[in-house]
């Protein structure tokens, strides 16, 4: 190469192998065995629960199942829950943003430990995290005799319900945006600035519109886990029929007083918000997927 340089030559390009498609190693008996059990798998621990569940709760049939479901305490529970959704995904939104807008924009000392910070409901049991809500706000706690000199009221009652849920559901926005942000760099952002973009402008038209995908697929696993949450709410709430009750604690209670159509109608009905989840989840990867093919390999 350095002769043909020498000589005026411009160097041979190098060939460039053409890709070659390796054959499948694996014998297609094992093909189909590993297929046939992921099937299976799939069957007996979704599909057929799914079934279950609507079979039983339409057993009595359809009157049965509508009284069970516009009874007070099934209300109740299901505005209650709604509620708890409605106000903490926003909350749990734009926490998201902002994190994952410091931790990938932004070089500081604590980084490392902010991102452990957000993975920690991942690490803690959903039981403890009620735990420790009873023993900070609860009549006992640390700041339960200055809450109730205000006549504030967190345990046993909705906000500590809502707190709960903030707990448990905090890293999914942040934890879809981090990981997208990082691999889109800040190269966008600074090009905004130098252009004299405000900061508002610069998120609203360059920074937003390239992880919308990945804030609403975070925003669809935060609903699905504020809706379905049992465990820090169960210990927080205090089971107070027509109160403090969730869909699941009462689903609970149903079930517990043999009451099983009742409790198998209100759990298809969180059976159906799950479904709607899953639908919206696919909704968004497919469209993302789209997104990134008509956005090409630039």
């Amino acid at each position: 190469m350095a002769v043909e340089a020498i000589a005026g030559r411009s160097p041979a390009a190098p060939r460039i192998a053409a890709p070659v498609r390796l054959p499948l190693t694996e014998p297609a008996i094992v093909r189909w065995i590993l297929t046939g059990v992921a099937l299976a798998f799939l069957l007996f621990f979704l599909v057929l629960p799914f079934v279950v569940v609507f079979t039983e709760a339409l057993r009595q049939g359809v009157g049965v199942y509508w009284d069970a479901v516009v009874e007070p305490d099934a209300r109740s529970a299901i505005e209650l829950t709604l509620l708890t959704a409605a106000i903490a995904v926003p909350i749990n939104l734009v926490f998201g943003v902002a994190a994952a807008w410091t931790i990938t924009k932004f070089e500081f000392r604590g980084k490392s430990l902010l991102i452990t910070l957000i993975d920690l409901p991942f690490s803690v049991s959903p039981v403890i995290a009620g735990m420790v809500f009873v023993l900070l706000f609860g009549l006992q706690g640390w700041l339960g005799q200055f809450l109730a000199a205000y006549n504030v009221r967190i345990v046993f009652a909705v906000p500590g319900i809502v707190l709960a849920t903030l707990f448990v559901t905090l890293p999914f926005v942040a934890r879809e945006l981090i990981p997208l942000m990082q691999q889109q760099g800040a190269v966008q952002e600074e090009a905004a600035r130098m252009l004299r973009a405000s900061g508002w402008k610069t998120f609203r038209r360059v920074t937003l519109p390239s992880i919308k995908w990945g804030l609403l697929y975070g925003v669809v696993l935060c609903t699905g886990r504020a809706i379905g949450e049992f465990g820090a709410v169960s210990v927080i709430s205090g089971h107070i029929s027509g109160l403090t009750n969730t869909m699941p604690l009462h689903v609970e209670i149903l079930y517990n007083d043999y009451d099983f159509v009742a409790a198998f109608a209100v759990a298809s009905l969180l059976t159906l918000l799950a479904l709607l989840t899953l639908i919206g989840k696919t909704a968004l990867e497919w469209r993302a997927a789209i997104a990134d093919r008509a956005a090409g390999p630039g």
